[in-house]
């Protein structure tokens, strides 16, 4: 029998009745993974086109997965309790004298201060250049670009996400996209590297500062393919201890320990 919501008792019967059911992007609630330490805080699978956004404890560690080697996880980062500090792409590469993130970098913030670390990186294809996808570069690659459409766009899936947390257009700024790589040559051109690559690749984070987390997992904005493509994405996140000062990443480098310095005064006052 085919259900109908076409009245209140029926849509409550057909709502009820799906109880339970599982889809292959979806956040696990309560969170859990058989693949990750017992403090789980986060476990979520974002579809192709889709996002997502979360509140992370300073210490939380955050496992991307590019589940089947397509995904393209384009993130956004802001101050927990003060979201007017975000990440700045610019600082976190001139500071650390590198184009190129990967395991040991840092992601800097637009007041010096370390908000997340990369602790582990299997992928090694990255992007700080190229920026989000939008309804236009959408509208131009695929014929649309609109978020309600079949071909969503990353700028827009970053208004989605960000607006939980009270946050608007004037807040989707530069962001990082895991997992495309993206490199200059000497004379100055960008040279991509979409893949597709090997499934289960994996990035792992720290958090260095309460963040609130943006994903969105749309195709790169140079993507050259026809059609539509990326596969889903999987974010892990469990409690973490914040960074002692025994921690080799602190001293690696004094542009990475003076950004260390400065996230530990922001939080003894």
């Amino acid at each position: 029998m085919t259900s109908t919501t076409a009245n209140p008792g029926a849509a409550r019967d057909h709502a009820r009745a799906m109880a339970g059911t599982l889809v292959e992007a979806m956040p696990t609630v309560p969170a859990r993974a058989d693949d990750a330490p017992d403090e789980i805080v986060w476990e979520e699978t974002i579809a192709s086109g889709g996002y997502a956004s979360r509140r992370l404890a300073r210490g939380t560690r955050l496992r991307l997965i590019d589940i089947k080697g397509d995904a393209c996880a384009s993130m956004l980062l802001f101050n927990g309790e003060c979201p007017v500090e975000r990440l700045n792409v610019a600082d976190t590469i001139k500071v650390q004298w590198n184009g190129y993130l990967g395991q040991g970098k840092l992601l800097l913030s637009d007041m010096g201060r370390v908000m997340m670390s990369v602790l582990e990186d299997e992928a090694e294809t990255h992007d700080v250049f190229c920026g989000a996808s939008t309804e236009a570069s959408n509208a131009r690659a695929y014929g649309d670009g609109k978020n309600c459409g079949l071909f969503p766009n990353a700028r827009d899936r970053f208004l989605l996400a960000a607006a939980k947390y009270g946050l608007g257009r004037k807040d989707v700024h530069p962001c990082i996209n895991w997992f495309k790589g993206v490199r200059v040559a000497e004379d100055g051109s960008t040279l991509l590297d979409v893949g597709p690559f090997a499934a289960g690749r994996s990035l792992v984070l720290r958090a260095e500062m309460d963040l609130i987390v943006v994903l969105a997992n749309c195709p790169h904005v140079l993507d050259e393919r026809d059609e539509f493509t990326v596969t889903p994405l999987r974010a892990t996140a469990w409690r973490g201890l914040v960074t002692g000062e025994d921690d080799m990443l602190r001293s690696a480098t004094p542009e990475g320990l003076r950004a260390f310095l400065n996230t530990e005064d922001y939080y003894r006052r």
